[in-house]
C-alpha cells in the first residue's frame, strides 16, 4: 500500500467534510494507528509528513519508540492495565483510554513530572459490555476526581461506537459524546478542559469529523489491512 498516496485521500476527505460542517481542518489532528504496523512503515509514513501516532499495546509501542526517535509523538489508544502505567508515563503525549479512577492515580502516582500528562476519558456511549470506557451518566464524578490529579491534565472525550457498515449509522454516538463534552464544560476548572474528542476511525472518519472529532484514528485507510 502506497503510504503517501493513501495519506494525500485521507486529507482531502478531511477537508470535505470540514467544508461539508463549516469547520477549520486546522482543528482535526490525524493519529495515525499503528498497531501491527513495522517500525519501518512508521518511518515511511514520517517521510510523508505524519507524527502523531497511536498505539494499543505497550509491549508493541516501546521498540517503535525507540527506533523512531523524538521526532514521533506517541498517543495511546488501547485498553491500559494499571501495571502498565509505569511504561506509558514518559513515552506517551496523550493516553486516549482513562476509564477508572484507579488508573488514573497510577499515572498520576507515576508521571515524572514535571509536565502533566494528557488525558482523555473513554465513554462507552452505545453501552456494550465488550467496549471499555465508563457509562456518559458517571462522567461528572470522574471528571470531579480526575482534576484534583496533580499529574494529570484532562482534555476532553473518547470514544468507539458499534460498527456498522454504513458509517451513518454511527452519527448518534458521535454526536452524543459531542453532546456530553459541551455540558462537562462548566465543570471542568483549568488548566483542565475538555475540548478534545477523539473518535472516528477508517471507515467512520468523516461522520466523526461532522460532528466534532478533533482527534481520528486512522489505520487500515493509511497503512492497509492489518497483518494478522
Amino acid at each position: 500500500m502506497d503510504i503517501r498516496f493513501n495519506f494525500g485521500e485521507i486529507q482531502g476527505r478531511i477537508l470535505r467534510a470540514c467544508e461539508r460542517s463549516a469547520r477549520d481542518p486546522q482543528e482535526v489532528r490525524l493519529v495515525a494507528v499503528t498497531k501491527n504496523v513495522p517500525a519501518t512503515r512508521v518511518k515511511e509514513a514520517m517521510e510523508c509528513g505524519l507524527r502523531r501516532f497511536g498505539e494499543n499495546y505497550v509491549q508493541e509501542a516501546l521498540p517503535k519508540i525507540r527506533a523512531l526517535g523524538p521526532e514521533a509523538e506517541w498517543h495511546f489508544i488501547g485498553h491500559l492495565q494499571s501495571n502498565k502505567a509505569r511504561h506509558v508515563v514518559g513515552n506517551f503525549r496523550m493516553v486516549h483510554t482513562v476509564d477508572r479512577l484507579s488508573l488514573a492515580k497510577e499515572l498520576d502516582r507515576r508521571a515524572p513530572g514535571p509536565e502533566p500528562l494528557e488525558v482523555l476519558i473513554q465513554v462507552n456511549v452505545s453501552g456494550e459490555e465488550t467496549k471499555s470506557g465508563i457509562p456518559p451518566e458517571s462522567l461528572p464524578e470522574l471528571v470531579r476526581e480526575l482534576v484534583r490529579l496533580p499529574l494529570i491534565r484532562v482534555r476532553g472525550l473518547m470514544t468507539m461506537p458499534p460498527y456498522f457498515e454504513d458509517p451513518e449509522m454511527s452519527r448518534p454516538y458521535f454526536r452524543l459524546l459531542r453532546q456530553w463534552r459541551d455540558r462537562l464544560r462548566g465543570l471542568i476548572p483549568p488548566p483542565h478542559s475538555v475540548e478534545e474528542l477523539s473518535m472516528g476511525m477508517s471507515g467512520d472518519f468523516e461522520v466523526a469529523i461532522e460532528e466534532g472529532a478533533t482527534f481520528i484514528r486512522i489505520g487500515t485507510a493509511l497503512f492497509g489491512p492489518r497483518l494478522p
